[in-house]
């Protein structure tokens, strides 16, 4: 028979063992929630990265190389003094359709009306002159040339954190566009809320004549110049054309529009 000790001994050890355990369990627990922590931070990273990539591609394929560091570009702020530096595009692209280029000497206040005529009806677009003079010059020109009128829009993306429809290309490839590019207008302090007209790009100052329609609150970094508002009619419109889909080609939620968007038209107001 064990002693009084032994059984004291014997109880001593098994609960050094339980407190053991325990403290085992509670490591694997806080390491558990570590890793659960890191992959979290890793996908919201990745998350981010693919929603600057996907609204690339103002004169050339869509690209993240802009955004590799995960910061926003530096605030650059081009043509408040009247002149804007529209550079000839050298680049051999094959799907930039030459218009001329604009007139060097931009409007730096005011507002520009434009009527987006599309398939599924109009879309009221207002560019604000003052704060995105090039920009909106851009715009101007390219409708007087009638360079939207008959063109697709190539992208709609209704993603979580993205619902952005993507016009302005001709050639409806996604690396379309004038035969020139400006300098992106951005102060670091923009955001993209439903309603918002922006400008694509496939890096800083390669603004040419992609644009995106802001159909829903998305969350992108300040390196899209915002260049206008669109009115309540014409997000009505966009939201019949979001709520057809898109075909998931660039991923889930970001492809061609499922049922084809065109721009009949572009007109100024007088």
């Amino acid at each position: 028979m064990p002693t009084n000790k032994q059984r004291r001994q014997a109880a001593q050890r098994h609960l050094q063992r339980q407190l053991e355990r325990r403290a085992e369990l509670a490591r694997k627990r806080r390491r558990n929630v570590l890793i659960g922590i890191v992959v979290a931070a890793v996908v919201v990273v990745a998350g981010a990265a693919l929603l600057i990539a996907g609204i690339g591609g103002g004169d050339g394929k869509p690209t993240a190389a802009a955004d590799s560091t995960g910061a926003s570009a530096s605030p650059t702020i081009d043509g408040s003094d009247g002149t804007c530096d529209f550079t000839p595009a050298t680049s051999g692209n094959p799907n930039l359709k030459d218009v001329g280029t604009p007139p060097a000497q931009v409007a730096t206040s005011g507002l520009a009306k434009l009527t987006m005529n599309t398939n599924f009806g109009a879309i009221g677009l207002v560019l604000d002159q003052a704060k995105a003079p090039c920009a909106s010059a851009s715009f101007v020109y390219l409708t007087q040339q009638k360079f939207f009128d008959g063109t697709p829009c190539h992208r709609e993306t209704d993603s979580a954190g993205l619902k952005v429809l993507q016009c302005g290309d001709p050639s409806g490839s996604g690396s379309g566009g004038p035969s020139y590019t400006f300098p992106t207008q951005v102060t670091g302090s923009e955001t993209y809320p439903r309603g918002t007209l922006a400008m694509a790009n496939a890096g800083q100052g390669t603004d040419g004549s992609q644009f995106f329609l802001v159909f829903g609150d998305s969350q992108l970094p300040a390196n899209y110049t915002v260049v206008g508002t669109i009115d309540e009619a014409g997000l009505g419109v966009l939201d019949t054309i979001a709520a057809n889909g898109n075909n998931g080609a660039n991923g889930a939620g970001d492809g061609a529009p499922n049922k084809p968007v065109t721009i009949t038209s572009m007109t100024v107001a007088s």
